[in-house]
């Protein structure tokens, strides 16, 4: 429905989690346009962002979020922000007792934050771009330098390419974006760093969410809640690994208890690894994961892990890899980067501001007869060569769909129960073919009449008789700094194949957008997955590997009461049509 905003509010769960959020607010806030000349872009911006004002008068557009983390997360970032400074009372308090000065060094500033705080005070007006029209390509890729243009003796843009590898310690390192002063919750029982104190068990973020962070919880939600017109629900990015997977799932329940009707999406997130990981907290990693599978996918209307690790288990196979991106898996800032390029494409499809589909459509197709955990594909980028068309590029995938898990789950080649692909960022190329008259098309794709047509015709040669809804969006994902230049010499500025590789002695371009393919999918693939899940969490005896474990809840018999659970939820991804292969793990099941 055109002109009709479903609000979307956001809770992020987890430093992971913020990391992915991040990015994946930064990608929002490149798309905007302040222009009130320009035609409505394709994504409507107000489903996830509020309009404000300050104390000032001056009209603000931030996140409509509530990010939680630890005593010791944000480093240079204020709790509160400082987008509503203005106005406030800075006059001074004077004292008549006596005085003791304690002086701590605040962190240092990263090369991208400290320009921020030029634009802020006004001595860059400008926005920070990936484009490098104003200087020559070879000179604009080292990545250090600033070039700035002037307009009428004002400063009005800055150019910089920045490489924060070194330097993120934080999500708030690469955050570009105001957040209004009733986002961030820190909870302060436990650190970010350190050894004591540390959440790490699920039954310590169960127990959180009562007392002062439940209130400021129910106060933070009121506020963001009470302002919406239409709200279609909420998407929960909570990282599954640690503690917060226990949050998480109390979090999500008091959404369904005080919100029925609405929708919950969550994303469990989960790193590909973690800083300073032991046996035993490699054990603590697979219990969250367990629990908060179970608990999560109960409390939600669907629940979809993302991650690029190989699995959840101890012992995962190899980080998901793509065919253009050199990413650093052992980065949490470059593997959250993809993600959020990923998920950016996965929640198009109810933030558009045409034909969007609401949160409630998306699970009722894919989260049917109690299968409500769903897995997520993606191909970051998808490799469409620039000047071609979609059927070129997928006649080129003929073997296997282009997409790579983000799940850690395999794909079950043409066993699906439900698909939703979004194909987003084809913006200047073809969607059909273009042969002159007479010429007969290469591939029955290349004689189909319409984008829908094309990429539904290539879906369904690998699931012929899957459900399936499908959405394109022309609008690419936009990149600006410091989003990590992570991408392959082979792709141009837009994201797209070259046709010749750059000349010898100059850098490929900065990459500024890219198109991404995405499929949700529910099939049998999950249940093997689930009963691996299950089977590793279930082969050691918790009471006497892992004690300290439950010594803050949950009890025994609701541990055991979640691995049953657990299976059979897998078992309700079962596919007994005949001629399928299952894996030993369910084969096992069936003795029991």
């Amino acid at each position: 429905m055109s002109g009709l905003c479903r609000e979307v509010i956001t809770l992020q769960l987890g430093h992971y989690s913020n990391f992915v959020g991040t990015h994946w607010w930064n990608l929002q806030d490149a798309s905007l346009s302040y222009d009130p000349e320009s035609p409505p872009g394709e994504i409507q911006s107000d489903v996830v962002f509020r309009e404000g004002q300050t104390l000032g008068g001056h009209v603000t557009y931030t996140p409509r979020l509530i990010a939680m983390d630890l005593k010791g997360s944000l480093r240079t970032l204020r709790q509160e922000g400082s987008l509503y400074d203005a106005g406030k009372d800075t006059s001074a308090v004077t004292w008549d007792g006596s005085l003791l000065m304690h002086k701590e060094s605040p962190p240092a500033k990263n090369s991208f934050l400290e320009d921020l705080d030029k634009l802020d005070k006004g001595e860059i007006l400008a926005e920070v771009d990936f484009s490098c029209s104003s200087q020559p390509q070879c000179s604009a890729a080292a990545g250090g330098s600033v070039s700035v243009e002037s307009v009428n003796g004002r400063l009005s843009r800055v150019q910089r390419g920045y490489q924060l590898e070194g330097s993120v310690k934080v999500w708030s390192d690469f955050l570009r974006i105001h957040l209004h002063p009733r986002t961030i919750s820190v909870i302060h029982q436990y650190n970010h760093d350190g050894e004591a104190h540390r959440l790490e068990a699920f039954g310590q973020g169960e127990s959180l969410l009562q007392g002062s962070v439940l209130e400021d919880l129910e106060d933070k939600l009121h506020f963001f809640v009470e302002e919406c017109d239409y709200l279609q629900g909420f998407q929960v990015l909570c990282d599954l690994a640690d503690g917060f997977s226990g949050l998480g799932s109390k979090v999500t329940e008091m959404l369904q208890d005080s919100y029925g009707g609405r929708g919950v999406l969550t994303w469990g997130l989960a790193p590909v690894s973690h800083p300073d990981s032991t046996p035993v907290k490699d054990l603590y990693h697979l219990l969250n994961c367990t629990l908060g599978t179970v608990h999560l996918a109960n409390h939600s209307s669907f629940f979809c892990p993302l991650t690029l690790r190989g699995g959840l288990g101890r012992r995962p196979s190899s980080p998901t890899t793509f065919s253009h991106l050199s990413y650093d898996p052992s980065l949490w800032y470059h593997s959250s980067s993809v993600l959020a390029l990923a998920l950016d494409a996965l929640t198009a499809p109810y933030r558009l501001r045409n034909n969007s589909v609401p949160m409630w459509q998306l699970a009722d197709m894919l989260a049917v007869s109690g299968r409500k955990v769903v897995a997520a594909y993606g191909a970051v980028p998808f490799p469409m060569m620039h000047g071609g068309s979609l059927p070129d590029a997928l006649s080129a995938c003929s073997d296997a769909p282009p997409w790579r898990p983000l799940s850690a789950c395999p794909e079950a080649d043409g066993r699906c129960y439900g698909q939703w692909t979004t194909l987003k960022g084809f913006e200047g190329q073809k969607l059909i073919s273009s042969l002159a008259p007479g010429i007969k098309p290469p591939t029955p794709l290349h004689s189909l009449h319409s984008g829908e047509d094309v990429l539904s015709s290539y879906i369904r040669s690998f699931y012929p008789s899957a459900p399936l809804a499908l959405q394109l969006v022309s609008t690419p994902s936009k990149l600006t700094p410091p989003f990590p230049q992570i991408f392959s010499p082979s792709l141009d500025a837009q994201g797209f194949l070259q046709n010749e590789p750059p000349p010898p002695g100059c850098p490929p371009p900065l990459v500024s957008s890219v198109p991404v393919l995405t499929s949700l999918q529910s099939g049998p693939a999950l249940g093997s997955w689930l009963s691996d899940l299950h089977r590793a969490a279930a082969s050691f005896d918790i009471r006497r590997v892992a004690p300290s474990f439950l010594s803050q809840g949950p009890e025994l018999a609701d541990y055991q009461e979640a691995l049953e659970q657990l299976r059979l939820l897998a078992r309700c991804y079962r596919d007994d049509s005949g001629g399928v292969m299952r894996s030993s793990s369910e084969e096992d099941e069936d003795d029991d």
